[in-house]
């Protein structure tokens, strides 16, 4: 979008700035704008389009956008966790109008957050009028931007270190850092890929994250761990009390083994902006990254360091003790007796009797709850207890379109295991049995 005489007007009474953008009112929605650094550079090859890219110091990820409005509109609803005084990093380059070009082009770069996204095309929702950089607190600019109520904010820079930002009347002078601070994005080139269709890669990612440990000492068990040998990966969650494992087929270019932990936090934003229509996803594994291209999109994650624990010698055998659970009927009778289990009597008794399965729950606080329901069990009577919290939700991370699930437990001490349609398998250990 060219600019108006009067916008031209306003930047040339500015000259003597390093660098000065102009954002639309949209700005007011930057609802999560904790951690953000900005970056820019503009290849030949990319001279007329636009991309925004966030990226996080921390965890060396980053995003791009193609316009300010999706920037806008990502950071309302993206998991920018915890506000820090990590800077932000604004990098603008500026592209000068050709007669094949009748536009101002440029790329900002924007970088915050736990994955990055890239979006290259046009942009019309900035004017650049000159080329440069600065570093700034993401939380104090974050918190001004949010009480600014013009239409429109100009930043510009009059050093390396200061930006002024302009709205309307009201004027402030930041104190920032300079541009070096940035890191370089990583080279994608420098790993092999693996490719997926992006429904059941969202799937391979939502049946396991959910069994992942969120606050454990154990740092791999903060992630989920892809492990791939030849054309299989398996996709593994657990935090010690239960374990969600998947596999899929998967077309690749390397024969290469190896296991890969990929933090819970970026997996769930991954998650949030997969795009189902999109009919592949390719992933590109690297010394300590994970890059995850969908369309025009591109996500790029730091993965942890360490040894994943063997899962295979946790996942039970299938024994002739294997139960037919009618699944809407089994999570509707756990939530009725869940509601009688307290912080210190955390379980629930699965009685297993002859075409039949009692479930239990007492509290001395509280009271008692019994249900029952029909089942095809035909073995010698059985008890164990489960957590019904860690029991709900295997059950919901099943196929909701199985009307039954298969329950395989051997005795009252080894852990159960819960399969359904699909390769997946969940792993649930139990509880001590109160009298």
């Amino acid at each position: 979008m060219s600019m108006t005489k009067q916008q031209k007007l306003a930047w040339q009474n500015r000259a003597q700035r390093h660098f000065a953008v102009r954002f639309l009112s949209i700005i007011e929605q930057y609802d999560m704008v904790y951690r953000s650094r900005v970056q820019g550079h503009v290849p030949k090859e990319d001279w007329g389009s636009t991309q925004w890219w966030f990226q996080n110091l921390a965890t060396n990820v980053s995003l791009q956008f193609d316009s300010a409005v999706i920037f806008a509109n990502y950071i309302a609803v993206s998991v920018m966790v915890d506000i820090t005084e990590d800077p932000c990093l604004f990098d603008v380059i500026r592209i000068d109008s050709t007669k094949d070009f009748s536009r101002d082009n440029l790329k900002v770069v924007l970088r915050a957050g736990q994955l990055p996204k890239q979006q290259p095309c046009p942009c019309g929702e900035a004017e650049v009028e000159e080329a440069g950089a600065i570093t700034l607190p993401a939380r104090r600019l974050f918190q001004l931007i949010r009480e600014l109520t013009t239409p429109e904010i100009e930043i510009e820079t009059t050093s390396p270190e200061v930006a002024v930002i302009h709205s309307g009347s009201s004027h402030f002078r930041i104190q920032g850092m300079h541009k070096s601070e940035f890191p370089a994005f990583p080279d994608l080139s420098e790993g092999y890929t693996l490719n997926f269709k992006a429904e059941v890669f969202k799937d391979m990612l939502m049946s396991t994250s959910f069994a992942a440990a969120r606050d454990d000492s154990r740092q791999v068990l903060n992630g989920i761990m892809m492990q791939k040998v030849k054309n299989l990966a398996t996709f593994v969650g657990t935090d010690g009390k239960r374990l969600a494992r998947n596999q899929v087929e998967v077309e690749t270019d390397s024969e290469e083994t190896g296991s890969y932990i990929l933090p819970l936090k970026a997996v769930e934003e991954i998650v949030k902006i997969l795009d189902e229509k999109e009919e592949g996803i390719k992933l590109t594994v690297m010394p300590e990254k994970l890059a995850i291209e969908s369309g025009s999109v591109t996500l790029i994650s730091k993965l942890l360091s360490g040894q994943y624990p063997d899962v295979s010698r946790v996942i039970p055998q299938k024994t002739e003790n294997t139960v037919t659970l009618h699944r809407d009927e089994l999570i509707s009778l756990l939530r009725q007796v869940a509601l009688f289990t307290s912080e210190g009597s955390n379980s629930v008794r699965f009685s297993f009797a002859e075409g039949a399965l009692h479930l239990t729950a007492t509290s001395g606080d509280i009271g008692e709850g019994k249900v029952s329901m029909p089942v095809n069990y035909s073995g010698p009577k059985l008890e164990i207890a489960f957590n019904p919290h860690y029991f709900l939700d295997i059950l919901r991370h099943t196929k909701s379109k199985d009307e039954t699930v298969q329950f395989n437990v051997s005795d009252s001490y080894n852990p159960g295991l819960i399969t359904d349609s699909s390769k997946a398998e969940f792993v649930i250990m139990p509880m001590r049995l109160e009298n």
